[in-house]
C-alpha cells in the first residue's frame, strides 16, 4: 500500500446542438465515458462483461472503467480509479454556442493511462449529452471540447493540455500529494468547520442509510476508501495516512453537528445497459461540526479530492470544506 497523488482536469465545452441538463448529470457522464472508452479500445465485445473477459489483466477498458484485480482481498472488483465532477448549474437549457465544463479526478498510479481518456474525446462528443430533445429529432444535445486543462484544486495553478484546432497535446505536470493535503489542513479551523455536500452525498453506517448529517460515518466511510484507493492506485514507499488514521473512527463519535442545513434529495440513476433504476440520492447542503477536528483535518480534505459514498464515481458525495 502505497501513498496516493490526485490528478485533476477541467474540460471547457461549446455546445453545437440545444442541450439540456438533469439536475444532477453525473450519471449521465459515467454512462456516456463508459461507452465512449468501450467502444473505442474494447478488443472483445463479445465477452458478457470485463469480468468475463481473459484480456482484461491488460485491457485500459477494465482499468479505466471496471477494474478488476485477481488478488484483492474483498473480491474481484475494486474502486474505480476517477471521479467525475459534473457541472453544478443544476437542471439548465444550453443553447448552441454557450459553454459549460466538467471535469475529471484520477488517481495516483491510472494518470498512466491519460491518453486512452483524451483518445476518446471525439467519441464523447458524437454521443452526445443529457436528454433526448425534439428540436434534435429525439437526439441528444452535442458539443464540443474547445480546452483541456490540468488544475490544481489547492494552489489554484491551471495548466492547458489541449485546444480546438491545435494537433500538440502537452503531458500534464500539476498533481495533489500528501504534502499539499497537509498545508490545505494547517488552513482550516481546529474547532469548527462547514461541510458544503455539493452533490448528493450517500451514506452507510451499520448497515443503516446515514439520513442526516453525522460525522462518524462520514470519518468510517471516507477511511475506507482511501485506504481501498491507496492499495489499489498508491505509489512508494511512505506510510499511508490511513493506516495512521484507524484510532479515528472512536473520536469521532465526540464531534457534533451544531448546524444542519442539509436536506435529502432523491435522485435514480437508470442504466441502459442493465436496464435497471438506482436510487443514488443522499444529502445535500451545509452541516457545521464542531468538537477536536485537528486529528480529522487532513483527512477531510482527502474527501474533498476523492469524493465519499455511494456513486462517487458519478459525481456524488463531492463536497467543498468551509472554515
Amino acid at each position: 500500500m502505497g501513498t496516493l497523488t490526485t490528478h485533476h482536469f477541467l474540460f471547457t465545452s461549446r455546445v453545437v446542438r440545444p442541450l439540456e441538463l438533469d439536475e444532477h448529470s453525473g450519471s449521465s457522464l459515467r454512462g456516456n465515458l463508459f461507452e465512449a472508452v468501450w467502444q473505442r479500445f474494447c478488443n472483445n465485445k463479445a465477452a458478457s462483461s470485463c469480468a468475463a473477459c481473459p484480456l482484461h489483466t491488460v485491457c485500459p477498458v477494465s482499468a479505466l472503467v471496471a477494474p478488476l484485480r485477481e488478488e484483492n482481498e474483498r473480491g474481484r472488483d475494486i474502486p474505480r480509479p476517477y471521479v467525475l465532477l459534473p457541472p453544478l448549474e443544476g437542471e439548465r437549457r444550453f443553447a448552441p454556442g454557450e459553454q459549460f465544463t466538467f471535469g475529471i479526478t484520477l488517481f495516483g498510479t491510472i494518470i498512466e493511462l491519460l491518453p486512452y481518456l483524451l483518445l476518446v474525446t471525439s467519441v464523447l462528443e458524437a454521443a452526445g449529452l443529457g436528454r433526448r430533445l425534439p428540436e434534435n429529432q429525439g437526439r441528444r444535445g452535442t458539443f464540443k471540447i474547445q480546452r483541456i486543462e490540468a488544475y490544481h484544486p489547492i494552489d489554484g495553478t491551471r495548466q492547458v493540455l489541449a485546444e480546438a484546432g491545435k494537433m500538440r497535446v502537452d503531458a500534464p505536470t500539476l498533481s495533489v500529494t500528501s504534502a499539499d493535503v497537509k498545508k490545505r489542513a494547517a488552513t482550516l479551523s481546529t474547532k469548527r468547520v462547514t461541510i458544503h455536500f455539493l452533490t448528493p452525498t450517500r451514506l452507510q453506517h451499520e448497515k443503516n442509510l446515514v439520513l442526516s448529517p453525522a460525522f462518524q460515518p462520514l470519518v468510517a466511510r471516507l477511511l475506507e476508501r482511501l485506504a481501498l484507493l491507496e492499495q489499489a492506485y498508491g505509489q512508494g514507499d511512505e506510510p499511508s495516512p490511513s493506516q495512521r488514521w484507524q484510532e479515528l473512527v472512536p473520536l469521532a463519535g465526540k464531534i457534533v453537528c451544531t448546524d444542519d442545513q442539509t436536506q435529502w434529495e432523491r435522485v435514480g440513476s437508470y442504466s441502459r445497459r442493465t436496464r435497471y433504476l438506482t436510487q443514488i440520492g443522499g444529502l445535500r447542503g451545509k452541516a457545521t461540526f464542531t468538537g477536536d477536528l485537528a486529528p480529522f483535518l487532513e483527512l477531510l480534505v482527502w474527501g474533498e479530492l476523492v469524493h465519499i459514498g455511494k456513486n462517487a464515481v458519478k459525481g456524488s458525495g463531492w463536497y467543498r470544506l468551509e472554515s
